[in-house]
């Protein structure tokens, strides 16, 4: 599978020597935009993952639909999330295709926008060979987790603010199938100090200590 860029994702495993959790911060507002609405297992499988992979950075989220948005909100970090195709594992095929990015994070002039897209149609192909060989009951949680590991990969590049990619783990270019629907698939220890050192995660922590009135 060849890599992408533009803060692409054809789409690192996080040490695990002994590294803790931290206290959570305030949340990330997510606002999430669908083509399709994905099927309930999915969405929940996606929102796990992503909280799986995160927490041990420390970091949290809320989610929020677009559509919802009345103009008003405050949220101290946001990032907005657009999903296109069809989020589900309705008509699966037997076989893989190789379909170029998988997600990708918005640039403007060198500087990284909160703005992310994730084509489930694309991860949909690239694994639904091995989805046919996971029992019926549990692939809208496999494909949802695959879902919530190229969410996290590009929230990865908003929030440490960076282009960089890793070399393994969940910040590397570009991941195998086995990757996006194995069970366990972390940030290494790079990135994963990276998020946690990031100035999001700072302004975060502030809002959290900062006194209620």
């Amino acid at each position: 599978m060849k890599s992408l860029c533009v803060l692409c994702l054809t789409l690192g495993a996080l040490p695990s020597f002994g590294e803790t959790r931290q206290t959570p911060v305030a949340p990330i507002a997510l606002y999430t935009q669908f083509q399709e609405e994905p099927p309930q297992a999915v969405a929940e499988a996606l929102h796990d993952e992503l909280e799986s992979i995160m927490a041990p950075m420390g970091l949290r989220f809320e989610w929020h639909s677009l559509t919802g948005v009345r103009g008003n909100e405050v949220a101290v970090e946001l990032a907005v999330l657009t999903f296109k195709g069809r989020c589900d594992v309705a008509s699966l095929l037997p076989h893989n295709s190789t379909p170029g990015a998988l997600g990708w994070t918005h640039v403007s002039d060198g500087i990284i926008l909160p703005f992310s897209d994730v084509d489930c149609d694309r991860i949909r192909s690239f694994v639904q060979k091995e989805l046919l060989a996971v029992h019926t009951d549990d692939r809208a949680a496999v494909f949802g987790r695959a879902l919530g590991r190229v969410v996290a990969h590009e929230l990865y590049h908003i929030f440490a603010n960076t282009a960089k990619h890793g070399s393994c783990g969940v910040g590397k270019a570009a991941y195998t199938v086995q990757e996006l629907l194995s069970e366990d698939f972390q940030f290494e220890a790079r990135e994963s100090e990276a998020l946690r050192t990031s100035k999001a995660h700072a302004v975060l922590e502030r809002a959290t200590r900062a006194p209620t009135e």
